[in-house]
């Protein structure tokens, strides 16, 4: 046991049983489908702005990314610059449509639905193969974030990852089951406040402790000036750091293209649909925003605070978030910070998971095998299919590092199949069901197989982000088969309007 054993086993004792309190608590409000799955459309301004974001920052932003700064420096910040511009733009372009459409489409409570609906999609096959790539991206999604929490655990308490592994899923699974996507957002309003304060105290503390900015600068430059300067990348090699090598423009290119992947993320876009009126999104796009930037900011901070003030390098800079804890601060005080790397991995996972099983029952068994199934039939459903993702991404996360190497193309995979779509679906209006199709399909196996296609580019291989080609493939496949293949809907949406009695919509 370590000195910080006792104080973070408190501390994730409470804030695990806080998580299943606020399950209780909501349990009483869910009772139609649309409650489970979207809150019944009811969350303010600021319970949808941060649950967005803390559904969207899983453990990477307290573990990848510090990482990538102690090992690069600040070069390796190209990707944050990606994601608020990303995160911004979703709100501003997609939001608002998103939440009115979504109404008006048959009410759609996923976005397989929604989608089905707006292209008049009588094949269903629409349908089908969305909510496919949805449940076998986000179960594996799902298991790399038991897997994280499990390696969380053991990293801090040493041993028992089976058992930290069953624990952390058990506790997401229950307060899921009992108020689904209001728990879940309410405990990310929790979780969202608690990761922007550990992502803005713990490098402010750092920070402090070397004397100030001007001291904290003169120790990383005495190390290598290529840490402070966005145009190179830093190399780190047997605890030591040079100067490395600048960054090209395809890899710049690289990191700002995750910003892309907004776009498409059904668990990010699920918060737009259940927001409570299109009034309140501006007051969300600046809170989500706001908190985005804060958030990325500290974390990327937190890695340079490590290279100055962590008496040993790292064998894994991974840790260094962990690291600095152990270093800086009291026992008592590392395990509240700590607990904002289990909120970061948990927010995910449990967002991830609902979304799985509210495609599951919408899409597969009320749209396949019950139409007419009862509110509270679907709420059982729901609650067991729930149980069933878990189960399966728990078997998964057993496995161990497998599902990384798959989970690495989960981002751009979504981003690519259903960015350019869902852009397309809300603002042009006689895009047909085969473009939306093509799209899909495209984008995700243009990501899944974009590392076996490039090198056989031979000379013209690019080596750049998969998001890249695969948001490019699906927007032309989608643009020419949405033109001359299929029957336009017969119904087209104007443009967002302020509140749904405003909202026109047009037959033609």
């Amino acid at each position: 046991m370590t000195i910080l054993t006792v104080p973070v086993m408190i501390s994730f004792g409470l804030f695990l049983l806080a998580m299943i309190l606020v399950g209780i608590w909501t349990y009483q409000e869910t009772t139609t489908f649309s409650d489970f799955a979207l809150g019944g459309r009811r969350l303010s301004a600021p319970v949808a702005a941060l649950s967005a974001g803390a559904s969207d920052m899983s453990g990477w932003l307290f573990l990848g990314l510090p990482g990538a700064v102690y090992a690069t420096g600040i070069g390796a910040t190209w990707i944050a610059v990606g994601l608020v511009v990303g995160t911004y733009l979703n709100w501003r372009l997609v939001a608002p449509r998103l939440r009115t459409y979504t109404e008006l489409a048959g009410n759609s409570v996923t976005l397989s639905a929604y989608l089905e609906e707006r292209f008049e999609d009588n094949t269903r096959l629409l349908r089908f193969i969305s909510a496919a790539v949805i449940v076998v991206f986000f179960t594996v999604y799902v298991a790399s974030g038991l897997l994280a929490g499990g390696v969380l655990f053991e990293e801090i308490f040493g041993g028992g990852f089976e058992f930290a592994l069953t624990v952390f899923a058990v506790v997401i699974v229950a307060y899921t089951i009992l108020g689904g996507f209001r728990a879940v957002s309410m405990t990310h309003t929790v979780q969202a406040s608690v990761m922007c304060f550990a992502a803005v105290v713990l490098p402010a503390i750092g920070i402090g402790l070397l004397g100030g900015w001007t001291a904290f600068e003169n120790v990383i430059n005495a190390n290598t000036p290529a840490l402070l300067d966005m145009g190179a990348e830093a190399s780190f090699d047997g605890g030591q750091w040079a100067s490395g090598k600048p960054l090209t423009a395809v890899a710049v290119v690289s990191l700002l293209a995750w910003g892309l992947g907004y776009f498409g993320q059904p668990h990010i876009l699920v918060r737009f649909m259940s927001i409570r009126s299109t009034n309140e999104i501006p007051r969300a796009r600046r809170i989500g925003t706001t908190w985005v930037i804060m958030v990325l900011a500290g974390a990327s901070l937190v890695g340079l605070v490590g290279i100055a003030s962590l008496d040993e390098p790292l064998d894994n800079p991974e840790t260094v978030f962990i690291a600095l804890c152990a270093q800086l601060v009291n026992p008592w005080f590392a395990g509240l910070l700590l607990v904002a790397v289990l909120a970061a991995i948990k927010s995910t996972a449990d967002s991830q998971l609902l979304v799985s099983a509210t495609a599951l029952t919408e899409d597969f068994y009320r749209a396949f095998l019950k139409r007419n199934a009862s509110d509270a039939t679907l709420v059982l459903v729901g609650r067991a299919t729930v149980v069933v993702v878990a189960v399966v991404a728990y078997i998964i996360a057993l496995s161990g590092g497998a599902v990384l190497d798959i989970v690495a193309y989960a981002w751009a995979g979504f981003g690519a199949a259903f960015g350019p779509v869902l852009i397309l679906s809300l603002y042009w209006a006689r895009m047909t069901w085969a473009g939306a199709l093509a799209g899909i399909v495209t984008g995700a196996l243009t990501v899944v197989f974009w590392k076996d296609i490039d090198p056989l580019l031979g000379p013209l291989q690019t080596g750049v982000y998969e998001m890249v080609p695969g948001v490019i493939a699906a927007t032309l496949a989608a643009l020419f088969f949405g033109r001359f293949v299929g029957r336009p809907p017969m119904r087209a949406w104007s443009g967002p309007m302020q509140n749904r009695s405003s909202t026109k919509v047009m037959v033609g």
